[in-house]
């Protein structure tokens, strides 16, 4: 089922945003490469609300984490939260930003010190931000493993004395200590079997509906996005080139990429499965480098000559998505209607 929007208001607003990375000199005289990890991505968090970030590896996704975060500095570009510009903060406003916005990251084991108990990885926003007493560090930790469904005893334990899956929600827990207003989730479940993924799913879903925290939640299964997120983007080459209400995006998807995303999750029927139509992209990201024009005419079966010449400007539907693509205004003209009514492919969703 799909998740409908909780907030109308966007409490975290990123406009343009771009992060570069200079890669290492091919030879001694040559000037060193660069490349966009990020390129100009806008987006727009309400609060209770989760955005879900798709696309394929090498997408840009985990960079945007970082810079939602802090761990790395963004090139140029913007990023709002309760109207304050996060690029200009310094010393105690940074300090007060990192305390409203926590992080869960892919494999629970290497996100936890081995040589540390659990109840003093946990308690350590407590200590950096709260200043709480050893007492008062106890007993939250206790609260917050329980608040994930875990015994308290756990907190006396060792990160490898846990599975997979309990380790996961030790994280979650630690992201919620200091009750941030964000949490951005990098792939929080793609390291743990299908059983234990849904357990941590329908957690997040009941925290947020408790706590009203808002979720980043990256994925490249499209399958879990669509059943957490309100809204959906999807990625590609360091630009979101579709998004919107999940729904929309799912059921009627605007853009090629999209489309052919959706298209190779598998339908559980095995009857259904072999007479699907599929869109099927030919290539890959080619080591993520950035084509003239439309990045992704390359892959793309529906380009025009126009998509080697212009980059495509934004394009919003009358249902609410924003895609670049210029199927929309050139060629077939779309104006807006879902890229599958020149495939006649089928719904991949559930």
């Amino acid at each position: 089922m799909t998740r409908t929007a909780k907030s109308s208001g966007s409490f975290v607003l990123v406009r343009d945003l771009v992060k570069e990375y200079r890669l290492p000199r091919t030879g001694w005289r040559a000037a060193r490469p660069t490349i966009r990890a990020v390129d100009g991505i806008d987006l727009d968090l309400g609060a209770g609300e989760t955005l879900g970030l798709v696309g394929e590896s090498g997408s840009g996704k985990s960079t945007v984490a970082r810079l939602l975060v802090g761990l790395v500095e963004p090139t140029s570009g913007q990023v709002r939260m309760h109207g304050h510009d996060l690029m200009h903060l310094r010393g105690g406003e940074l300090r007060a930003h990192r305390r409203n916005v926590q992080m869960v990251f892919q494999d629970p084991y290497s996100s936890f010190d081995p040589t540390a108990r659990l109840v003093d990885s946990i308690a350590e926003p407590l200590r950096t931000h709260l200043g709480s007493s050893k007492p008062e560090q106890d007993a939250r930790v206790a609260d917050l493993l329980r608040l994930v469904g875990l015994d308290a005893g756990y907190r006396y334990r060792y990160p490898n004395q846990l599975s997979g899956g309990q380790l996961q929600r030790a994280a979650i827990a630690r992201a919620l200590a200091i009750e941030p207003d964000l949490v951005v989730l990098d792939e929080p479940v793609s390291a743990l079997d299908v059983s234990t993924q849904a357990q941590v799913i329908n957690l997040l879903r009941d925290l947020q509906a408790r706590l009203s925290t808002s979720y980043l939640f990256i994925a490249h299964d499209l399958s879990v996005v669509e059943h957490v997120s309100h809204r959906v983007g999807v990625m590609y080459l360091g630009r979101i080139v579709e998004s919107g209400p999940t729904e929309e995006v799912y059921e009627r998807p605007v853009h090629p990429y999209t489309s052919a995303l959706l298209d190779a999750v598998p339908v559980p029927d095995p009857v259904v499965q072999r007479r699907r139509r599929r869109l099927k992209l030919a290539g890959d990201t080619a080591g993520g480098t950035r084509p003239s024009g439309c990045r992704f005419r390359n892959r793309c079966p529906f380009a025009m000559a126009i998509c080697a010449e212009v980059d495509p400007a934004p394009y919003v539907t009358q249902a609410g998505v924003t895609v670049r693509c210029h199927l929309h205004e050139h060629g077939p003209k779309l104006a807006g209607r879902s890229v599958r009514t020149l495939t006649g492919t089928g719904t991949a969703s559930s």
